[in-house]
């Protein structure tokens, strides 16, 4: 799979556990376990606030990869219910959320 462009081997990607591996980041299996929909997640919404840069793919690969390690780390260090990635744990805690998006419409 590292013989592929990054986008491709990004699209075979399919688990936390497969982006780690790919990524070459240690990561505890029990975080993952409990975690792995909340890493992915927060690293999209990581991604989405800074893209990767284009034309370059061994920097994009190195901005990939740094926000991938961001997104284990949060969780490695915290826990679900305190990092608030998915709505329903902002709406539990009273926390309402509208996206900046929203608000230009």
């Amino acid at each position: 799979m590292n013989d592929l462009p990054l986008q491709d081997a990004l699209a075979e990607l399919s688990s936390a556990e497969d982006f780690l591996q790919f990524f070459e980041i240690e990561f505890d299996p029990a975080v993952v376990a409990v975690n792995r929909l909340h890493i992915l997640q927060r690293y999209h919404d990581y991604l989405s606030h800074d893209p990767p840069p284009m034309g370059d793919e061994r920097a994009a690969r190195a901005h990939y990869r740094a926000f991938l390690q961001r997104a284990y780390h949060d969780f490695a260090t915290s826990d679900a219910l305190t990092e608030k990635v998915f709505a329903v744990f902002r709406k539990a805690s009273g926390i309402s959320f509208v996206p900046l998006e929203a608000v230009r419409r």
